[in-house]
């Protein structure tokens, strides 16, 4: 018959007291969270600032400007639009799983991915979204070819192939991830 030893860590009394106080601190840590999904929705602003002051910068020369400047105009605009969806996605998302759930949500305007996206989703979303923002950001470049020398070129394009492939791997953790679950029930 094994005896109790005291002195053995493993069976020293727990305080439940300090053990609530040290667990209850750390969930509301995570409402230091909060003032940054705050500060997302300023960075919102400075999207939309953005987004206009170049949509007003190039109305006055709309009507001369060339095939080429209309598209980079557009792919600019698209670029900026789409840095908006990410940082709301962020934004939802983020909110959601790491603070709290969000109370309005069950307005009848709720997107349909909202509550829905976990942290893999999140994190998918991101890479894709990035992969996104990259690809039209070389596009654009490659529209204008003269301002870039050969090694800018060569540097945009490995860059953004490491956000290809960075997304292919996330992509395909997830996808091992899922399996193993998926097995293990």
């Amino acid at each position: 018959m094994s005896q109790i030893n005291p002195q053995d860590p493993q069976n020293a009394p727990r305080d439940p007291l300090a053990e609530r106080i040290v667990e209850q601190a750390i969930f509301s840590s995570r409402w230091l969270m909060a003032p940054i999904y705050l500060g997302l929705i300023g960075a919102l602003g400075i999207l939309i600032v953005t987004f206009f002051r170049e949509l007003i910068h190039a109305i006055p020369d709309v009507m001369s400007m060339e095939e080429a400047d209309v598209i980079l105009l557009i792919l600019s605009l698209v670029d900026i639009s789409l840095a908006g969806n990410l940082v709301l996605i962020i934004l939802f998302s983020g909110y959601e799983n790491f603070v709290s759930k969000i109370g309005p949500a069950q307005h009848r305007d709720r997107p349909a991915w909202m509550g829905k996206v976990d942290f893999s989703g999140l994190k998918s979303k991101l890479i894709a979204s990035i992969v996104a923002i990259s690809a039209i950001h070389l596009l654009k470049i490659f529209m204008d070819l003269g301002k870039y020398t050969e090694q800018q070129l060569m540097w945009y394009t490995i860059i953004h192939l490491s956000f290809v492939v960075s997304g292919v791997g996330f992509a395909l953790m997830d996808f091992i991830d899922s399996k193993s679950k998926s097995k293990s029930k």
